[in-house]
């Protein structure tokens, strides 16, 4: 007995083989138009049940009106804006790890959406890393005034009025007991610590080194805000530390055999670890790491120049943190040098 078809369906012939279609119809203008949504499966299957019934309630992607001025949408505009081209290289790559945070979970959805309440909770969520925080304000506001005033959309800027944390006190550089720490530390938290301490480079740029990076005394360094890579020489201590790893990827701190741990896992770890050592470990920060850096470098003798040369920074940072330098190392060894000249 031959099964009752449902009510929109209809088969088509091609190639000897019958496809099934829900056929979907409209009047526009006065004239009936339709068209043909393939199902899966075929009739009398859990599949194409599915699928039909999908189709018939709007819930299937097939027939739910498509959404209008999403972040996608925007985004893809600005990038292309004669504004973002004309931004400094290191700019750029900026905002777009902001963009990319934004697109993760909000690339189809409407930009209006978005409303101050929920990004002021945004906001605060990520009070603990106060410039990740500002800069999703910032770029909000960058991406809906762009919309605004140049695709002339009719959205609000959700960020007008939001207080940003503002530029923070100066990382400071990690005394010698909480470096001694570091022993008893989470494999995760002292592979970065020590990362960051023996290449100097910024904490998520050391935590997602490759060990291909890594060739003997030398090391391939990559400066994310200026984006570019470099050699430079890679010290004992560090050397032997990475000598010591399991190999466990592609990466020094692997997330799995071809990516690296992400640097808001290795916050996390290190965030936990520090509160475990009590209030007065919670003025540190990874960055804190750099800074002592550059610190330890300008105890053992280096110029100016010989720090730029190791972490890319600037010359005023190089100079502020030169400043914090143990006054007596640095005596010890200008008289030492100048002894040895007689």
């Amino acid at each position: 007995m031959r099964k009752e078809r449902k009510p929109y369906v209809t088969c088509k012939t091609a190639g000897g083989k019958d496809r099934w279609y829900y056929r979907l119809t409209w009047t526009e203008d006065g004239k009936q138009k339709d068209r043909y949504i393939p199902l899966s499966g075929e009739p009398g299957s859990i599949e194409f049940d599915r699928s039909y019934w999908a189709i018939r309630s709007g819930e299937s992607p097939a027939v739910k009106p498509q959404e209008k001025e999403t972040w996608r949408e925007l985004v893809t505009a600005y990038r292309s804006s004669a504004k973002f081209k004309k931004l400094a290289p290191r700019t750029r790559k900026s905002y777009n790890d902001t963009i990319e945070w934004i697109l993760a979970a909000n690339a189809s959805k409407p930009v209006i959406r978005l409303t101050k309440q929920k990004l002021r909770e945004m906001h605060v969520k990520y009070a603990d890393t106060p410039r990740k925080a500002d800069m999703l304000v910032q770029i909000v506001s960058i991406l809906t005034n762009f919309a605004r005033k140049t695709l002339d959309w009719t959205i609000p800027n959700p960020a007008e009025g939001l207080d940003l944390y503002g530029k923070q006190r100066e990382y400071e550089p990690w005394p010698d007991w909480l470096v001694s720490k570091l022993v008893d530390a989470p494999l995760t938290v002292r592979s970065a610590a020590e990362l960051i301490l023996g290449t100097g480079q910024r904490p998520a740029a050391a935590i997602a080194m490759r060990r291909d990076q890594f060739r003997g005394i030398w090391m391939t360094v990559t400066d994310e805000k200026g984006d570019e890579s470099y050699d430079i020489y890679c010290p004992v201590p560090l050397r032997d530390y990475l000598a010591a790893l399991p190999i466990e990827g592609q990466h020094i701190i692997p997330r799995n055999l071809t990516q690296p741990l992400k640097y808001d896992a290795v916050e996390k770890a290190f965030r936990s670890w520090r509160a475990d050592l009590g209030g007065r470990a919670k003025p540190y920060s990874l960055h804190g790491l750099r800074k002592l850096a550059i610190v330890r470098l300008a105890e053992a003798g280096c110029t100016d120049a010989e720090i730029q040369a190791i972490t890319n920074q600037s010359p005023q940072t190089v100079a502020y943190y030169r400043k914090r330098a143990n006054r007596k190392k640095l005596s010890r060894n200008a008289m030492e040098r100048d002894e040895n000249k007689t």
